[in-house]
């Protein structure tokens, strides 16, 4: 610090003359706003330098200069402007951001960060088991986690990575891969986004948003998985998009993923979905039965390395069990391990009538689906009211998820064609007729009308 310089509890004085006392200032901050908005935002701000006409304040962050500036500004400037008439106007320096500035003031609540950061590694420590080379790829994930991998050669070249697709498909893996590709020479912040809610609501009740932003702002990787649960949380909203700007403008990478495309996330902001929208989102769709046969061999592998058993379960068994799952690869491994426990229990060697007989409840239990929940599922999925959906209108917005409404209808269920014209607001069966055959066409010759159809499928078979 410059020797022309007196510190004199938060003021430094400079080598100008000073006429304004900070603390008598602060104080009447305090009676004006109260003590709550004083002690969590105006008491951290500290007089840097004085001139005749304005001021330069400090403070902590960015994210607290434009809170402070869009809420309390002209409230301060008439506050000030009290014990000194010729001031009309303030500018702001970031402290955090000045650290080789010796005339500004550091401020440190490092117990209240390490306090954060210890509740967070507690939840959300990345799974060492969960890297690239363990990833078992197929057709149906090979882009998400060839890009997936660019992003750990090049970051913030694909920004954000928004990683899409239905439930237990591989999406975490992919996240959590990227984490520990970046963690040794990078700061990585790895957390669903239900974590980050819990994190915001807590900080909100003990008063300490300001150590909160700070901290999620640091991070130079910023992975978020299931950004679906923010949907209908105004306030959540509100912190994540300010959180994302701030990391995107100091080129900090930022990895999400979500159970659909961003512009299918129902009831969350349009400025959010615009944002997500415009990095590069990749999908992971079903596995297909090649894809389900390889993880199957691999689990089985890891169980023979890790029991030290032979698992005798030959292809004809596998290409079942693949063939027969349906929805996502949690619920293969789960049928699976069930086949295993099976057969170790009665140590014989399983043939495929075992098998039958052994997840006839699993398979017929999946497979109980309803024309409502059809409905229910569809109109979720495309972001539209049911009642819109089953309504006359004949707009394409409506008719399009209509008939694939229609066209699982008939498919999954075993309503007969005039049943299911009548769910649909009374309609012919002809009608019916003409959605299956239109969304069949439409599902061979389009591959985003064919990955609609799976991940609906998924979200039925769940």
């Amino acid at each position: 610090m410059d020797k022309n310089n007196i510190k004199k509890q938060n003021v430094y004085i400079s080598e100008e003359e000073k006429t304004l006392n900070w603390d008598e200032i602060q104080s009447s901050f305090k009676k004006t706003f109260g003590a709550e908005i004083y002690t969590s935002w105006l008491q951290k701000i500290y007089l840097v330098k004085e001139y005749n006409d304005y001021l330069i304040l400090g403070v902590p962050t960015r994210f607290f200069r434009d809170w402070i500036v869009s809420r309390y500004l002209d409230k301060i400037l008439e506050q000030v402007k009290s014990f000194k008439l010729s001031l009309n106007r303030i500018e702001f320096k970031i402290i955090e951001e000045n650290k080789n500035n010796s005339d500004l003031i550091k401020i440190d609540e490092l117990s209240k960060v390490t306090e954060i950061k210890d509740s967070i590694l507690n939840y959300n420590r990345l799974n060492p088991n969960l890297n690239f080379d363990n990833f078992i790829q197929g057709e149906s994930n090979d882009i998400a986690l060839s890009y997936s991998k660019k992003v750990c050669e090049h970051i913030s070249r694909y920004n954000p990575l928004y990683v899409c697709g239905g439930v237990g498909l591989g999406k975490t893996h992919l996240l959590n891969a990227i984490g520990l590709e970046l963690q040794p020479e990078n700061n990585v912040m790895f957390i669903s986004a239900e974590r980050f809610m819990y994190h915001f609501i807590k900080s909100i009740k003990k008063n300490d948003m300001v150590n909160f932003k700070d901290f999620f702002r640091k991070s130079s990787v910023f992975i978020i998985d299931d950004i679906q649960f923010i949907r209908g949380k105004e306030s959540l909203q509100e912190e994540f998009f300010h959180t994302f700007n701030s990391l995107m403008d100091k080129g900090s990478q930022i990895v999400i993923s979500a159970d659909r495309t961003p512009m299918k996330l129902d009831r969350v902001q349009e400025r959010i979905k615009s944002r997500l929208a415009g990095g590069l989102v990749v999908d992971i769709d079903t596995p297909d039965l090649e894809l389900k046969v390889k993880i199957i061999k691999k689990r089985i592998l890891e169980i023979e390395n890790q029991f030290k058993e032979n698992i005798n379960l030959n292809d004809d068994v596998i290409n079942y069990i693949a063939n027969e799952s349906k929805t996502n690869i949690r619920e293969l491994i789960g049928i699976l391990n069930r086949v295993i426990a099976f057969g170790r229990v009665h140590n014989k060697i399983l043939t495929t009538s075992d098998c039958k007989n052994i997840l006839k409840d699993v398979f017929s239990q999946i497979k109980v689906i309803t024309v409502d929940k059809i409905q229910n599922v569809v109109s979720n999925y495309f972001n539209i009211p049911l009642n819109e959906m089953l309504s006359q209108r004949r707009s394409r917005p409506l008719a399009r998820p209509r008939q694939i409404a229609m066209f699982l209808s008939k498919k999954m269920t075993t309503r007969s064609l005039p049943e299911i014209g009548r769910r649909f607001a009374n309609r012919d069966h002809t009608t019916v007729i003409h959605a299956v055959k239109t969304i069949t066409r439409l599902s061979e010759q389009d591959d985003e009308m064919k990955k609609n159809i799976n991940q609906i499928k998924s979200l039925l078979l769940e």
